[in-house]
């Protein structure tokens, strides 16, 4: 199973991240998906970092004319994802909070130090935490064990984990985080999951046996804290930005702000306009991130054409036409998104798969049975 994350390629070439949206296999993603060498699309780091739309993969799919039932699974986990932004979009910063109800049976909110440090003893899980640090990627299903482990077996609150886990991942996005984390904590949903030890053999392909989780559903509901997962540690968790100046800004012209979460080439491509990619270290103060993810969003500005970067704060730009006296509220441009609620000027929307279904939706089934209907209109 190293040897699978030692393979894994995040190419940031708009092309070959193009390739891999034309390569979708939908049925195969369903039959294989749960299993750590499924046939799954990788295509996470890329929607998270707004290279490309969620739409954008649905439109691809679409055009392949498959029937409804084989292609219902992958659509239904992209729409996952537009249901968690919705989340976010309506609840704002109480998206760090328990969304529906406490967590229960918490012994404290720290970070589990053998989580960590890899060394909980379960083999696949410590193995996947080695990928999430050299690869800045961990297979989905093992994000569940993983919060599982750390949140009902390990009894930590999800915050602190949660905020780990963000640090690390390439596709980290705060919606699918937080809300993934207490989906599993029983805070955002009607009860908590539970993995086994013959669960993640299963799907992890492992043999392993005599863990802490190696015991009948049933007995890990009330289980005693295991030994491996008493120990915690402080987290110091911060990014290192790169240093820059002040990016050259034609003031008779608007700028487009591109951030973490809005790298699109393609976003207004035909404008005149200055283009830069704004890194806010009020942001990653407060939502900090590896040096490999910052890396990853480096590179991914390059299929933007004419962009400039700056560590600094939105009002630095906005004060550049302030000095030349040629600021009003058009000359900034960003796309609408619930961690950057405080630009000024014009917020164009996204793109999203069911514009129509917004507000709220204590689930994502009350969400999906009006997002399913709209759905198949388009088929």
């Amino acid at each position: 199973m190293m040897e699978k994350y030692n393979t894994l390629d995040f190419s940031t070439e708009y092309e070959k991240v193009l390739e891999r949206v034309n390569a979708i296999d939908p049925i195969k993603y369903a039959k294989t998906r749960n299993f750590i060498n499924g046939q799954i699309t990788y295509l996470s780091p890329y929607i998270s970092r707004g290279v490309i739309s969620i739409k954008q993969v649905m439109n691809k799919i679409l055009e392949k004319k498959y029937p409804y039932p084989a292609i219902e699974k992958i659509i239904q986990e992209l729409a996952w994802r537009e249901y968690f932004q919705r989340v976010w979009q309506n609840k704002g910063i109480q998206i760090w909070e328990d969304l529906k109800q406490d967590q229960q049976e918490v012994v404290h909110h720290q970070m589990i130090a053998s989580i960590s440090h890899a060394k909980t003893g379960i083999e696949s899980i410590d193995l996947a935490i080695h990928g999430l640090y050299e690869k800045g990627y961990m297979y989905n299903h093992s994000r569940m064990y993983l919060a599982s482990i750390a949140c009902n077996i390990g009894k930590t609150h999800w915050l602190e984990p949660s905020k780990w886990m963000y640090y690390h991942l390439l596709d980290g996005d705060i919606a699918s985080n937080n809300c993934s984390w207490q989906w599993v904590a029983g805070a955002f949903s009607s009860k908590k999951y539970y993995c086994n030890q013959e669960n993640i053999n299963k799907y992890t392909f492992s043999k392993q046996q005599n863990t802490f989780l190696d015991n009948p559903y049933e007995q890990l509901v009330n289980m005693a804290l295991p030994d491996a997962l008493q120990k915690t540690t402080e987290q110091v968790l911060k990014t290192k930005l790169p240093e820059t100046t002040l990016p050259e800004i034609d003031t008779d012209l608007p700028t487009l702000i591109y951030n973490s979460y809005n790298l699109d080439p393609n976003w207004r491509k035909e404008e005149k306009v200055n283009r830069v990619l704004l890194l806010e270290p009020s942001h990653f103060n407060q939502y900090p991130v590896s040096d490999k993810v910052i890396q990853f969003i480096l590179e991914l500005t390059k299929n933007i054409e004419g962009i400039q970067i700056f560590t600094g704060e939105i009002e630095e730009i906005k004060n550049i036409y302030k000095a030349n006296n040629s600021w009003d509220d058009q000359k900034i441009i960003s796309k609408e998104h619930p961690a950057f609620t405080y630009y000024p000027g014009i917020k164009d929307e996204r793109d999203w798969m069911f514009p129509e279904v917004t507000g709220y939706y204590p689930s994502f089934f009350s969400f999906w049975k009006k997002a399913e209907r709209s759905f198949r209109k388009k088929i």
